[in-house]
């Protein structure tokens, strides 16, 4: 079966930037624009509204100069309005040539908003539709509300598209504008139009107000419609509209009738782009560009692609130049770090990985996050016990107040006897430190001196979970030796650290 052509306009950098507090630069929207048209490889780009600023001007003209040289000027397309041609010549300073020409696709729209009779708008809308031709600027027609327009005034929709029908216009545009329409009504509406205008190219522009735009645009596809209007990270108006990259992926995996020309694996690089140039983050679990959506959680479920890739799906992480990751946390499996060991280089024996396994379970239950980055640390914390444990630091209370002096109350089992304290000092660590002498002072014992401490986190680790201090301590007959501590708050680190050398004493 010969597969229909699909195309994708995009449409970020007019209609996305309806987002609420975004506004691109002009160097901004060149880039995006490049971006989108080279790398991503989408059909078209609509990148601004006609008449808005000066520096929508400067960033059109900017992007159209560019587009000359690349000989893709026809792939460049700008909101306009039925102005009696003021747009057209905002577009002849800008130097674009292709309109999408805002029109009322509800007859209660036409009524209440322009308070015009059908024919005076299609007079005005024949007007300059003749200009532009006579001006060399290709039109596509927005239908605006059109979705609201078949639901409660079809018969002017039609009368509409007859009119359309005998102009000189390449596009038409279906938008459902305000996000309310079903997937049925999507398909039965589109159905009914492509088999009454056969000769005409039709667009669906879709809004996710229900969530249910990539749902829509599948019943558009499977309805016969020529192309789709996408933006990425789904920015727009209110909720938003159809989000590029679960579109394209549904596209390619479920609609085997169409074929499209998107670059999948340029998804994730264009999305992040997206939110560093808006500030808006893009939510862990959107689909295909969220930061944990390709990241395994449940160890049963890293163990089952150890197997035979039992949880894995069509949605492969490589597609979209990602790489599947296994989270460590409290839901952890040996499975799961088992996975980011390999990735390390790192083996552990049976009893080694189930130490490290309980201590990552540990920081999840405290809601603390740890990476792969972490691993080597808590592996050297977790093994560095090759002794019997024997003094236990059972509880402490740190206190900081400004004008006084940090103080540290200390409970410390020794060989199954309790001993408490307390002791203030320069820092925190500091007064814990006096607090523990007082202890072993009064067990007549000498605790060794601190020569070296250090703190560091894991390099290239993003987790807020972990950092790790290194204390060196002298014994009395001059000997050198180390200690560890790895906890998610400095302080508690070092007292951990001191409690390792505590046993190895």
């Amino acid at each position: 079966m010969k597969k229909r052509y699909l195309e994708i306009m995009d449409t970020t950098l007019r209609d996305g930037e309806q987002t609420s507090g975004v506004s691109f630069s002009a160097t901004e929207k060149l880039t995006l624009a490049k971006l989108l048209l080279d790398e991503l490889k989408v059909d078209r780009i609509e990148v601004a509204s006609a008449r808005v600023s000066e520096g929508e001007l400067d960033a059109v003209k900017q992007i159209t100069s560019w587009a000359k040289t690349q000989k893709c000027l026809n792939r460049i397309e700008v909101l306009t309005f039925v102005d009696g041609g003021v747009s057209l010549e905002w577009m002849k300073k800008a130097g674009a040539k292709v309109q999408n020409l805002l029109t009322k696709g509800s007859l209660n729209h036409l009524t209440h908003q322009l308070k015009k009779t059908p024919r005076q708008h299609f007079n005005a809308i024949e007007k300059v539709v003749k200009q532009a031709k006579q001006q060399r600027v290709e039109t596509n027609v927005y239908l605006e509300d059109w979705s609201n327009g078949m639901r409660n005034s079809k018969e002017y929709v039609f009368e509409y598209l007859d009119f359309l029908a005998t102009q000189p216009i390449k596009r038409v545009l279906l938008p459902d504008t305000l996000g309310v329409i079903t997937y049925a009504e999507t398909f039965d509406f589109l159905s009914e139009i492509i088999e009454r205008y056969p000769k005409i190219h039709f667009d669906f522009h879709g809004h996710n107000d229900y969530d249910l735009g990539v749902a829509n645009i599948m019943e558009a596809v499977k309805a016969g419609v020529n192309g789709l209007h996408l933006t990425v990270n789904g920015m727009g108006e209110r909720a938003g509209n159809a989000p590029m990259a679960s579109a394209i992926a549904v596209i390619n995996d479920f609609l085997p009738e169409v074929k499209i020309n998107v670059n999948e694996k340029s998804l994730f690089k264009v999305s992040k782009l997206v939110s560093a140039f808006t500030g808006i983050s893009i939510p862990a679990n959107k689909p295909i560009v969220g930061d944990s959506v390709f990241t395994q959680t449940a160890g049963i479920h890293a163990d089952g692609d150890s197997k035979n890739n039992l949880y894995f799906s069509n949605l492969m992480p490589e597609r979209f130049g990602r790489k599947r990751k296994y989270a460590l946390g409290k839901m952890s499996g040996k499975a799961n770090i088992q996975k980011n060991l390999q990735e390390l280089g790192l083996t552990l024996n049976d009893e080694d990985l189930k130490k490290v396994t309980a201590r990552i379970i540990e920081l999840g239950d405290k809601k603390e996050r740890v990476t792969k980055d972490d691993l080597p640390y808590i592996i050297s914390d977790v093994l560095d016990t090759d002794y019997q444990q024997k003094v236990f630091v059972k509880s402490y209370v740190l206190t900081h107040a400004k004008g006084l002096q940090p103080s540290t109350t200390l409970s410390l089992e020794i060989k199954g006897k309790l001993y408490e304290e307390n002791a203030s000092g320069d820092g925190q660590y500091d007064a814990f430190m006096n607090a523990l002498h007082k202890i072993y002072k009064s067990r007549k014992l000498e605790l060794p001196q601190l020569v070296d401490y250090a703190v560091r986190i894991p390099p290239g680790s993003n987790s807020d979970a972990l950092c790790e201090t290194i204390i060196t301590w002298e014994s009395a007959d001059g000997k050198e030796f180390v200690s560890r501590g790895l906890d998610s708050d400095q302080t508690v680190s070092a007292i951990k650290a001191t409690e390792k050398m505590l046993n190895i004493i």
